[in-house]
């Protein structure tokens, strides 16, 4: 509970400094229409998404120290009449207990089934899933949030409003997919409390939901920017969460992040339609957005260390309480109603949701794969080269302006995302080479 109180403690911390500017765009908003909606500031919106979390974090909060302090757990189970029950019970408090034998039910370790195509091939195969994937999800999250649906030369048209039943429906598909492929895919034992993944769930739904928020008040390319720049922050909570040390080039390449994204931010003012293309609001939530996803990272990192659940147990994990925090949260706030009317007035709309889902699932997919075969080096490269491509087909396809100082900070940004690649390629080779060497300098000194 106390991690959820650090949490919410950083979303206030992160609001304050907004909630001024927002109470002028509310004022402006009724002076100008008096028919806006209050829940149309993201303030408010953010405040009734915590409120709805709270509802079912509170709960389960009291159910988990009555659990504990009942000794229910030391009771026994199916010899005292539990069962299934109190399997399902011990299963989210408390976990399962870790097997090593195949005795005792537990797995033997196997080493990673080779594929049968060429190395070459797949890697081709995962370079085009994770660029098609996480490409068109992009360009498709800048259409949703930031444009009309139904406009036309006598209409309007509308935008859509509710970043919280987008989150929603990407976490729904890739619960299904992480289900799918665990059927269908040998696993390892699962031992980890289910409650565990609720903390880094809560946080990766704050982050989606910044995401999605800020798209409202900055650009595209200033949301992958700041993406980009979240080894900051990352490094940050690495000190705070896992006590972590850093290497000297770690953050001389973080430095040049950050010069590179104050250059392109400073350059940016209005676009040529006249809405505001950088706002106070959305720097704030773009570091709400930096903070949430860094914390998600860093739990899920520690959750791996201790239980060794894989990636696809983890994925369930996390969407699944994503799932509950925000289907609970839109029940009591009308978003299915609101989301669900605004799929059917707008199949254009629904096609979106409905592919942007469906690649934010497979992209998933092929993250965890790719690390698997080619491990992290490779897929930080082919990631980072999405970004780089993310920013110039927004600004082709949307027309987002770009001076020559604005091209020069993101040059800055990509060269400093590319040199922490190369170095700390280069540190785990020497490792590497380090560690072949010590068994032949302890055989030659045996000798001696």
């Amino acid at each position: 509970m106390a991690k959820f109180i650090h949490l919410i403690t950083a979303v206030l911390l992160i609001t304050v400094p907004a909630i001024s500017e927002d109470v002028n765009e509310f004022e402006a908003a009724l002076k100008d229409e008096p028919k806006s909606n209050w829940t149309d500031f993201w303030i408010i919106r953010l405040a009734l998404n915590l409120l709805g979390y709270a509802s079912v974090i509170i709960p389960a909060w009291l159910i988990i120290r009555y659990v504990r302090s009942s000794g229910y757990l030391d009771r026994g189970g199916e010899e005292n009449g539990h069962g299934c029950w109190f399997k399902t019970v011990k299963s989210c408090v408390a976990g399962a207990e870790q097997k090593t034998s195949l005795e005792e039910g537990g797995t033997k370790s196997s080493t990673q089934d080779k594929p049968k195509m060429s190395r070459a091939v797949l890697l081709i195969l995962c370079v085009a899933g994770l660029q098609g994937s996480y490409l068109t999800w992009g360009v498709l999250q800048e259409r949703v949030m930031a444009h009309e649906y139904g406009k036309d030369d006598t209409n309007p048209g509308e935008k859509f409003k509710n970043s919280q039943f987008l989150v929603f429906m990407n976490r729904v598909l890739a619960l299904s997919a992480a289900g799918l492929v665990m059927m269908l895919t040998k696993q390892p034992r699962h031992v980890a409390p289910l409650y565990k993944y609720s903390y880094c769930s809560l946080s990766n739904i704050l982050s989606s939901w910044c995401q999605y928020e800020a798209l409202k008040f900055v650009s595209f390319p200033t949301q992958v920017l700041a993406k980009a720049s979240k080894i900051i922050p990352v490094m940050l909570m690495g000190k705070v969460v896992s006590s972590k040390s850093y290497e000297y080039y770690e953050y001389f390449t973080a430095g040049m992040i950050s010069v590179g994204v104050t250059m392109f931010l400073l350059t940016q003012g209005k676009e040529d339609t006249g809405n505001t293309a950088t706002t106070i609001s959305g720097v704030v939530i773009l570091v709400g957005y930096m903070t949430f996803d860094s914390f998600t990272s860093n739990w899920q990192a520690e959750l791996y260390k201790q239980y060794s659940m894989s990636s696809i147990q983890m994925m369930f994990g996390v969407n699944l309480f994503s799932c509950i925090f925000t289907s609970w949260a839109l029940l009591e706030q009308g978003g299915f109603v609101e989301g669900i009317s605004f799929m059917l007035k707008y199949s254009t709309f629904m096609f979106h949701v409905s592919l942007i889902s469906i690649c934010s699932a497979t992209g998933q997919l092929f993250i965890f794969y790719t690390i698997s075969q080619f491990g992290a080096v490779v897929f930080t490269i082919i990631m980072t080269t999405r970004q780089a491509i993310a920013i110039f087909l927004s600004c082709i396809i949307y027309g987002h302006p770009v001076s020559v100082s604005g091209f020069l900070g993101i040059m800055v940004v990509f060269v400093a995302l590319f040199l922490k690649v190369y170095a700390t390629a280069k540190k785990k080779s020497a490792k590497a080479k380090q560690a072949s060497q010590a068994p032949s300098q302890t055989i030659d000194s045996n000798k001696v």
